[in-house]
């Protein structure tokens, strides 16, 4: 039963991961992420008189900044209409008609786009991930690796509270809507607002608290989890002098990371059971 409950789940998946192949989807993002990893990754030092490929620490700072702002975008953009989309197209119906069960679709489609969007990331990033190889050697590759593994983890995250607003939306215009709306939040209003409250409290605020509010923001954990695996780059973002010494723990943001995968797809699970 198991495994025949795994082949459901494996079908959809596959047959997501096949719509985004054909539609040209991965080969467009992953083209949109190399042309900005090489170009961030190039020119990222022209504003200190200088050009081409730096250390492999500073690059993968610069690399941080990019995913930041265009991971989690692509990954709300890619699943808002997962279930909504099928909904308004008449279809949800006839899939929900077959032998598979709610949870058995949803967990589908977002494997299939999950793999969808770490396909086009680590094709995209691949590129630079090459040429910093060639020329830092094995030591680069390690931490490369750690980057395109964890920015593939930040749009997974970003993707289960995408598939979470669209069990909960009415309409693609209202998911659209919201997942634009949780972009803006989390990419560029949370980290202002958390620097307003530093500044009114005077640097007063407790380690333990900045801490639990930077892993309230999957784009944080990714930040930190970078930033602070690089030595050399840890004072440059400033962060090293206000995050609680516990964000220095890969198992820790690791476990952060996780838990903003599974909580939003365990609250689109029990919504769509119930809808």
């Amino acid at each position: 039963m198991a495994l025949l409950e795994f082949g459901q789940v494996a079908a959809i998946a596959r047959k997501e991961l096949r719509e985004r192949l054909r539609s040209r989807w991965v080969l467009a993002v992953a083209a949109v992420f190399t042309l900005f990893a090489l170009t961030i990754a190039y020119f990222g030092a022209a504003q200190q008189g200088t050009i081409g490929f730096k250390g492999i620490e500073l690059t993968i700072a610069s690399l941080v900044s990019l995913a930041i702002y265009l991971v989690p975008l692509i990954a709300l953009i890619l699943g808002y209409d997962a279930i909504v989309g099928e909904r308004e197209r008449g279809s949800l119906d006839l899939l929900l008609s077959l032998p598979l069960t709610r949870a058995e679709l949803l967990l589908g489609k977002f494997l299939g786009l999950a793999s969808a969007l770490a396909v086009s990331t680590f094709a995209g990033f691949g590129l630079v991930g090459i040429l910093l190889v060639v020329q830092g050697g094995a030591g680069a590759a390690f931490h490369y690796a750690g980057f395109m593994l964890s920015a593939i983890l930040m749009g997974m995250a970003f993707l289960a509270l995408a598939v979470l607003v669209s069990v909960l939306s009415a309409s693609k215009t209202a998911a659209s809507g919201i997942a634009i709306t949780l972009w803006f939040a989390f990419v560029l209003v949370y980290d202002l607002v958390l620097l307003g409250v530093l500044v009114l409290s005077e640097g007063r605020l407790p380690a333990s608290v900045l801490g639990a509010a930077l892993l309230a923001n999957p784009a944080d954990v990714f930040r930190v989890l970078n930033v602070f695996s690089l030595e050399q780059v840890k004072t440059l973002y400033g962060l090293s002098t206000v995050a609680a010494d516990t964000l220095t723990s890969p198992w820790l943001l690791s476990a952060a990371m996780l838990a903003w995968i599974l909580l939003p797809l365990a609250l689109a699970f029990r919504k769509f059971r119930r809808s």
